[in-house]
Protein backbone atom coordinates (compact mmCIF):
# COMPACT_ATOMS: atom_id res chain seq x y z
CA UNK A 1 0.00 0.00 0.00
CA UNK A 2 1.38 3.33 -1.08
CA UNK A 3 0.09 6.98 0.45
CA UNK A 4 -0.74 9.95 -1.60
CA UNK A 5 0.49 12.90 0.72
CA UNK A 6 -1.97 15.18 -1.04
CA UNK A 7 -5.69 15.69 -0.12
CA UNK A 8 -6.07 17.45 -3.28
CA UNK A 9 -8.89 14.89 -5.10
CA UNK A 10 -7.98 15.78 -8.52
CA UNK A 11 -4.80 15.02 -8.51
CA UNK A 12 -5.43 11.62 -6.55
CA UNK A 13 -7.49 10.98 -9.55
CA UNK A 14 -5.42 11.16 -11.89
CA UNK A 15 -2.33 9.51 -10.01
CA UNK A 16 -4.30 6.35 -9.22
CA UNK A 17 -5.54 6.61 -13.31
CA UNK A 18 -1.75 7.04 -14.35
CA UNK A 19 -0.69 3.85 -11.43
CA UNK A 20 -3.82 1.71 -12.25
CA UNK A 21 -1.77 -0.50 -15.17
CA UNK A 22 0.87 -0.78 -12.98
CA UNK A 23 -1.40 -2.43 -10.17
CA UNK A 24 -0.55 0.15 -7.19
CA UNK A 25 -3.02 0.38 -4.67
CA UNK A 26 -3.32 3.96 -3.63
CA UNK A 27 -4.16 6.22 -0.45
CA UNK A 28 -4.73 9.80 -0.47
CA UNK A 29 -4.79 11.74 3.08
CA UNK A 30 -8.38 12.26 3.67
CA UNK A 31 -8.77 8.22 4.14
CA UNK A 32 -6.86 8.65 7.47
CA UNK A 33 -9.03 9.68 10.16
CA UNK A 34 -6.11 11.17 12.21
CA UNK A 35 -5.07 14.52 12.03
CA UNK A 36 -2.12 14.95 10.47
CA UNK A 37 0.19 18.25 10.81
CA UNK A 38 0.46 19.55 7.85
CA UNK A 39 4.17 20.77 6.96
CA UNK A 40 5.16 24.08 5.92
CA UNK A 41 6.12 23.64 2.04
CA UNK A 42 8.62 26.66 2.17
CA UNK A 43 10.83 25.42 -0.15
CA UNK A 44 12.32 27.44 -3.17
CA UNK A 45 11.98 24.83 -5.76
CA UNK A 46 9.46 22.44 -6.48
CA UNK A 47 11.87 19.58 -5.71
CA UNK A 48 12.23 20.56 -2.58
CA UNK A 49 8.67 21.28 -1.65
CA UNK A 50 7.84 17.81 -2.57
CA UNK A 51 10.69 16.26 -0.07
CA UNK A 52 9.17 18.06 2.77
CA UNK A 53 5.84 16.59 1.95
CA UNK A 54 7.21 13.07 0.91
CA UNK A 55 9.24 12.93 4.47
CA UNK A 56 7.23 14.81 6.49
CA UNK A 57 3.73 12.12 5.82
CA UNK A 58 5.73 9.22 5.65
CA UNK A 59 7.30 9.79 9.58
CA UNK A 60 3.90 11.04 10.71
CA UNK A 61 1.78 7.92 8.99
CA UNK A 62 4.46 5.10 9.53
CA UNK A 63 3.89 4.23 5.79
CA UNK A 64 5.57 4.96 2.48
CA UNK A 65 4.53 8.18 1.10
CA UNK A 66 4.71 9.34 -2.63
CA UNK A 67 4.02 13.16 -2.80
CA UNK A 68 4.33 15.73 -5.69
CA UNK A 69 4.92 19.31 -5.70
CA UNK A 70 3.73 20.89 -9.26
CA UNK A 71 2.96 24.37 -11.09
CA UNK A 72 3.15 26.57 -13.68
CA UNK A 73 6.05 28.66 -15.45
CA UNK A 74 6.02 31.28 -17.37
CA UNK A 75 8.80 32.89 -18.89
CA UNK A 76 7.28 36.19 -19.12
CA UNK A 77 6.90 35.96 -15.37
CA UNK A 78 10.26 35.47 -14.71
CA UNK A 79 8.91 31.76 -13.92
CA UNK A 80 6.19 32.91 -11.62
CA UNK A 81 3.47 31.38 -10.68
CA UNK A 82 5.67 28.66 -9.89
CA UNK A 83 6.09 26.92 -6.05
CA UNK A 84 3.74 29.70 -5.42
CA UNK A 85 1.00 28.13 -8.07
CA UNK A 86 -1.86 26.81 -5.44
CA UNK A 87 -1.77 30.17 -3.77
CA UNK A 88 -0.67 32.70 -6.51
CA UNK A 89 -4.02 35.19 -5.72
CA UNK A 90 -3.82 34.35 -1.74
CA UNK A 91 -7.62 34.09 -1.77
CA UNK A 92 -10.41 32.08 -1.74
CA UNK A 93 -11.77 29.82 0.54
CA UNK A 94 -12.44 26.76 -1.80
CA UNK A 95 -10.51 24.71 -3.77
CA UNK A 96 -11.94 25.82 -7.09
CA UNK A 97 -12.46 29.35 -5.97
CA UNK A 98 -8.57 29.26 -5.30
CA UNK A 99 -8.30 27.78 -8.61
CA UNK A 100 -10.36 30.83 -10.33
CA UNK A 101 -8.83 33.27 -8.87
CA UNK A 102 -5.71 31.86 -9.50
CA UNK A 103 -6.11 31.68 -13.02
CA UNK A 104 -7.74 35.50 -13.07
CA UNK A 105 -4.29 36.74 -11.35
CA UNK A 106 -2.28 34.96 -14.46
CA UNK A 107 -4.21 36.30 -17.19
CA UNK A 108 -4.22 39.67 -15.51
CA UNK A 109 -0.67 39.83 -15.00
CA UNK A 110 0.25 38.41 -18.37
CA UNK A 111 -1.78 41.16 -20.39
CA UNK A 112 0.09 44.23 -17.84
CA UNK A 113 3.28 42.35 -19.61
CA UNK A 114 1.76 43.46 -23.13
CA UNK A 115 2.68 41.44 -26.24
CA UNK A 116 5.35 39.24 -25.05
CA UNK A 117 6.00 35.45 -25.09
CA UNK A 118 3.67 33.03 -23.82
CA UNK A 119 5.61 29.93 -23.42
CA UNK A 120 5.34 28.32 -20.29
CA UNK A 121 5.37 24.54 -18.83
CA UNK A 122 3.23 22.36 -15.77
CA UNK A 123 6.28 20.98 -13.82
CA UNK A 124 5.87 17.89 -11.55
CA UNK A 125 8.44 16.95 -8.93
CA UNK A 126 8.02 13.59 -7.41
CA UNK A 127 9.43 12.14 -4.22
CA UNK A 128 8.85 8.69 -2.43
CA UNK A 129 9.87 8.45 1.05
CA UNK A 130 9.50 5.22 3.33
CA UNK A 131 8.35 5.01 6.84
CA UNK A 132 11.47 6.33 8.30
CA UNK A 133 11.38 9.31 6.19
CA UNK A 134 14.40 8.46 4.13
CA UNK A 135 13.92 9.60 0.47
CA UNK A 136 13.90 6.35 -1.99
CA UNK A 137 13.47 7.74 -5.67
CA UNK A 138 13.25 11.40 -7.00
CA UNK A 139 12.13 13.11 -10.46
CA UNK A 140 11.04 16.04 -12.55
CA UNK A 141 9.16 16.46 -15.67
CA UNK A 142 7.27 19.16 -17.23
CA UNK A 143 4.43 19.60 -20.00
CA UNK A 144 5.04 22.63 -22.44
CA UNK A 145 3.17 25.00 -24.32
CA UNK A 146 1.97 28.44 -24.40
CA UNK A 147 -0.84 30.68 -21.92
CA UNK A 148 -3.74 31.90 -24.13
CA UNK A 149 -6.49 34.65 -22.27
CA UNK A 150 -9.34 32.85 -22.50
CA UNK A 151 -10.11 29.61 -20.64
CA UNK A 152 -10.98 26.52 -22.78
CA UNK A 153 -12.25 23.34 -22.15
CA UNK A 154 -14.22 21.23 -19.32
CA UNK A 155 -11.87 18.67 -18.13
CA UNK A 156 -8.38 19.35 -16.24
CA UNK A 157 -7.83 21.68 -12.96
CA UNK A 158 -5.54 24.29 -12.04
CA UNK A 159 -4.48 26.17 -14.95
CA UNK A 160 -4.86 23.56 -17.44
CA UNK A 161 -7.61 25.68 -19.28
CA UNK A 162 -5.07 28.02 -20.35
CA UNK A 163 -2.36 26.10 -21.34
CA UNK A 164 -2.69 25.92 -25.05
CA UNK A 165 -0.54 22.78 -26.33
CA UNK A 166 0.20 24.01 -30.22
CA UNK A 167 0.58 20.84 -32.03
CA UNK A 168 -3.01 20.31 -30.96
CA UNK A 169 -3.95 23.67 -31.05
CA UNK A 170 -5.85 22.46 -27.64
CA UNK A 171 -5.38 23.19 -24.08
CA UNK A 172 -4.93 20.55 -21.76
CA UNK A 173 -8.42 20.80 -20.53
CA UNK A 174 -9.73 20.22 -23.88
CA UNK A 175 -8.11 16.56 -23.85
CA UNK A 176 -9.28 13.80 -22.59
CA UNK A 177 -7.91 11.82 -19.41
CA UNK A 178 -6.33 9.28 -21.30
CA UNK A 179 -4.55 12.13 -24.45
CA UNK A 180 -3.34 14.32 -20.65
CA UNK A 181 -2.34 11.86 -18.91
CA UNK A 182 0.11 9.88 -21.91
CA UNK A 183 1.36 13.67 -22.38
CA UNK A 184 1.64 15.80 -18.67
CA UNK A 185 4.02 16.43 -16.67
CA UNK A 186 2.79 14.34 -13.85
CA UNK A 187 2.07 11.46 -16.30
CA UNK A 188 5.78 11.68 -17.44
CA UNK A 189 6.94 11.66 -13.48
CA UNK A 190 4.53 9.01 -12.71
CA UNK A 191 5.95 6.45 -15.78
CA UNK A 192 9.37 7.16 -14.71
CA UNK A 193 8.57 6.12 -10.83
CA UNK A 194 6.97 2.87 -12.10
CA UNK A 195 10.47 2.11 -13.93
CA UNK A 196 12.15 2.82 -11.56
CA UNK A 197 9.75 0.01 -9.34
CA UNK A 198 10.26 -2.09 -11.97
CA UNK A 199 14.46 -2.28 -12.02
CA UNK A 200 13.69 -2.65 -8.35
CA UNK A 201 15.72 -6.09 -7.10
Amino acid sequence: MLVFASTNPNKLREVREILAPAGIELRGLAEFVAVLPEPVEDAATFEGNARIKAVSYARALGETCLADDSGLEVDALAGAPGVHSARYAGMGSTREERDRLNRKKLIEELRRQGAVDRAARLVCALCLADKSGQILFETRASFAGEIVDEPRGGNGFGYDSHLLLPDLNRTAAELSAQELNARSHRGQALRAFCAWLRRKP
